[in-house]
């Protein structure tokens, strides 16, 4: 392990030493923000830390198998132990420098996922139903909740836009990556003579900010329109206008929301979306500016970018920010997207990783 690594796991257990006293502290417990935040840094802190005291044991082990290599009685059991020593510690030197990566602290939060039709018309709207279906099948794959925040359904089927709010464990961690242009070559339904067409569909994954971290939203600056839900329902939906439409001024974003038969719920689903939408703004301007300095892993983060294609003749779905092609199609398309997006998480640590060594991260 290099020095400059050593010495920031040695920063580590001083601060650890510090949360201790912290946390000892009476008057820290009468502030109750401040004491969970403090306990979850000692929780992760105290992590890192034990950890690293283990990979240092595991050295001093290393250390003395190999002395002990000389003594004819004891070789075999010391080459041994000099085997099993050497593969601990590269695995916890690996953990242990991808436990220093830099986290998004987003991660663990729920997210809204977006599905809007792109080119290719009708196509395009049955292509954004099939993302939509492959989404909330990986979501019971996972035993998230789904529910459905708005959608206005084309005449053939599918969407021409769909919100979904997804809630569980790393939401976002594992679906942030599905942001972006998703583009299907495949023979439209409505094609008569076989030929393959393409047609793509945007995708737009947003973290949910806790209630208490929410984006301030000024009444002023809002404009609250009510209308009558349209799509299936039956007679209520007919005679009601419980569906909600929000525009916030400033920015010229909308948020809607007809999925629910109560108004206020319906308005309350709505501020939530525009929220979202709000800190997805203000996230992606300072990942722009960021960008303008180092290239991410995973482009400008313009969501009209290809980062994805679906091709039904031949059964491969291609990843193009990784070069990933998988000729499970059909697997994927039922909701199995583990093995996409494990490549792409272990893509972007690789990434992190390399800069972590070399200095620049």
């Amino acid at each position: 392990m290099k020095d400059s690594l050593r010495q920031q796991f040695e920063r580590l257990a001083l601060r650890l030493h510090e949360l201790d006293a912290t946390l000892a502290d009476p008057g820290v417990a009468s502030d109750m923000k401040r004491y969970r935040a403090l306990s979850r840094e000692h929780a992760e802190v105290a992590s890192l830390v034990g950890r690293f005291r283990h990979f240092e044991q595991r050295e001093r082990d290393l250390a003395t198998a190999r002395e002990l290599l000389a003594d004819p009685e004891m070789a075999e059991m010391a080459q041994q132990e000099v085997t099993d020593a050497q593969a601990d510690t590269v695995r916890l030197h690996l953990e242990l420098q991808t436990a220093l990566l830099p986290r998004d602290p987003d991660d663990s939060r729920n997210a809204f996922i977006e599905i809007r039709a792109g080119t290719g018309g009708d196509e395009s709207a049955l292509f954004a139903g099939d993302l939509a279906r492959m989404y909330l099948r990986h979501c019971e794959r996972r035993g998230w909740r789904s529910e459905l925040m708005s959608e206005s359904v084309s005449d053939l089927g599918g969407y021409k836009e769909v919100v979904f709010r997804i809630e569980g464990d790393d939401v976002y961690a594992r679906l942030k990556f599905e942001s972006g242009g998703h583009r299907v070559q495949r023979v439209p339904a409505t094609e008569t003579q076989g030929r393959v067409h393409s047609s793509a569909c945007t995708v737009a994954v947003l973290p949910q900010a806790d209630e208490a971290e929410e984006v301030q939203l000024n009444p002023a600056d809002l404009r609250i329109d009510t209308f009558r839900a349209s799509g299936a329902g039956g007679q209520h939906v007919n005679k009601t206008d419980s569906a909600i439409r929000v525009t916030h001024l400033p920015t010229g974003l909308v948020a809607e929301c007809q999925d629910d038969r109560s108004q206020h719920r319906n308005k309350a689903k709505a501020l939530a979306v525009l929220a979202a939408r709000l800190r997805d703004r203000d996230r992606n301007e300072r990942a722009a500016k960021e960008a303008a300095t180092r290239k991410g892993l995973i482009g400008s983060g313009d969501r009209s970018d290809r980062i994805r294609t679906y091709n039904y003749p031949q059964g491969r779905l291609t990843d193009h920010r990784i070069n990933l092609t998988l000729y499970k199609l059909q697997f994927i398309l039922d909701g199995d997207l583990d093995e996409v997006t494990a490549a792409l998480q272990a893509a972007q640590s690789a990434e992190q990783l390399a800069a972590l060594e070399s200095g620049a991260a």
